[in-house]
């Protein structure tokens, strides 16, 4: 599965999460079998060439979300995690809240 998540600098596990209106870039995570297998950055959503993203984790519950929820992405808000590393954490022991309508 794929989670794409805003960050405020292009590095590595370590970078951190933006509020949409700061970000840098966004960080694209494939995630299989309770594993990352890679994390990618690009610039623009556009470079990413992906078809389908499962999430999206963003900094809070009052980030605009609808272009996401548009786009099929489930919508995930972190809760005091700050770096990617910490977000899989997250994920994995589904400690990310959901956003739905």
């Amino acid at each position: 599965m794929l989670i794409l998540i805003p960050v405020a600098e292009i590095m590595d596990e370590k970078s951190q999460i933006a509020t949409l209106a700061n970000k840098k870039a966004w960080a694209l995570v494939k995630f299989e079998n309770g594993e990352v297998q890679y994390i990618q950055f690009f610039e623009n959503r556009a470079a990413i060439g992906e078809e389908w993203i499962d999430f999206v984790v963003l900094d809070n519950k009052f980030e605009n979300y609808m272009e996401f929820m548009e786009e099929g992405m489930m919508i995930l808000v972190k809760r005091k995690e700050k770096t990617i590393e910490e977000i899989i954490e997250a994920f994995k022991f589904k400690e990310l809240d959901e956003i739905g309508i």
